[in-house]
């Protein structure tokens, strides 16, 4: 007679899962708005839309963390990659004026090691604080023989309201408006297979190697509040693509954005990666942020009101360009 056989035998550990969920209760309680009507442990999250929205617009968004995840396992550093994660998917809603209302997360793993697991969701719920939005839920598949012992993914959904008349869509975007750009805080999560490949030439020191992990810039909370006081007519998360990418996409036809390189010093960070794998300038703008995670467009004359806002709120900020008339389909040129 065959050898009886449980979930456990075949690789998943159903008690772990849910010792698992016990743990990042507490971390997902701290992140709980008045909207949020049940807590993590259900089949499905509720959430009511804010009452102070008259004509509310849902603005969805997902992502997830890429390749900075096997410097995470290769450095031991797990604490940092969920913030990474809320951040990713946070800002992208951010940039058509919404406020993130709730956010849900999937990891993925061959065996469950909890000590990881929790210090990933721990991070995502000081994503979730330092975005103001909820973790309402998510999802933990133990998956044998899908991925390396050791090794994990991450997916992020989020999801944010915004006031139908107050939706930013850069459609007012004239020449001679002004960009102001908003400090990153690293590479964020963009660029890490090039950033894998020049570490496999040069190993970084201590410094460097913080600075590669540094977790994405969240721009929630400063932004929401600039919007109270002053007109943005674009906003633009500066993601892979670089500036040269991310600006166009929020930019009218026939417009075109000039940027002065030289507006802001670029962190040592980018300076180490293009000299020790010899990345010509036009990529490095190509691939990275080149130290912008994000880039508003207003009025000249509401450029100093509003970069004197931004420096209050925390964000450092550069006046790094305008926009001028061109012909044909938006673009961002970087000199």
């Amino acid at each position: 007679m065959a050898t009886p056989l449980s979930y456990r035998d075949a690789g998943v550990d159903i008690d772990a899962g849910d010792a698992l969920v016990e743990a990042i209760k507490p971390y997902a309680k701290r992140t709980l708005r008045p909207e949020v009507l049940a807590g993590i442990g259900g089949f499905g999250a509720l959430c009511r839309i804010p009452k102070k929205y008259r004509q509310p617009v849902l603005v969805s968004g997902t992502d997830g963390v890429g390749t900075k995840l096997k410097l995470a396992f290769a450095f031991g550093r797990h604490d940092t990659v969920g913030i990474d994660l809320v951040a990713m998917s946070v800002n992208d809603v951010l940039v058509q004026g919404a406020e993130p209302l709730f956010f849900l997360d999937y990891f993925a793993c061959g065996k469950l090691d909890n000590r990881v697991a929790a210090a990933v969701v721990k991070g995502i719920a000081r994503g979730c604080e330092l975005a103001g939005c909820a973790l309402i839920g998510g999802e933990t598949a133990e998956m044998p023989g899908m991925y390396p012992a050791g090794e994990y993914d991450l997916a992020g959904f989020c999801v944010g309201v915004v006031e139908k008349k107050r939706i930013i869509t850069g459609r007012s975007i004239r020449p001679g408006d002004v960009l102001l750009g908003l400090a990153s805080s690293g590479a964020h999560s963009n660029g890490y297979s090039l950033i894998r490949r020049i570490l496999e030439r040069d190993a970084p020191d201590a410094a460097m190697t913080d600075a590669i992990m540094q977790p994405t810039r969240i721009y929630v909370k400063p932004i929401l509040k600039l919007l109270r006081s002053v007109s943005v007519k674009g906003l633009a998360h500066i993601t892979g693509g670089g500036l040269v990418g991310n600006v166009p996409r929020v930019l009218p036809r026939r417009t075109r954005a000039v940027i002065d390189a030289h507006a802001w010093p670029r962190p040592a960070l980018f300076d180490w990666l293009q000299r020790n794998g010899a990345v010509a300038e036009a990529e490095m703008h190509r691939v990275f942020n080149c130290g912008i995670g994000m880039v508003v467009v207003v009025a000249a004359g509401d450029a100093r009101r509003a970069a004197s806002r931004l420096r209050v709120l925390g964000e450092t900020v550069y006046e790094i360009g305008v926009i001028e008339k061109a012909t044909g389909a938006p673009e961002a040129v970087v000199s």
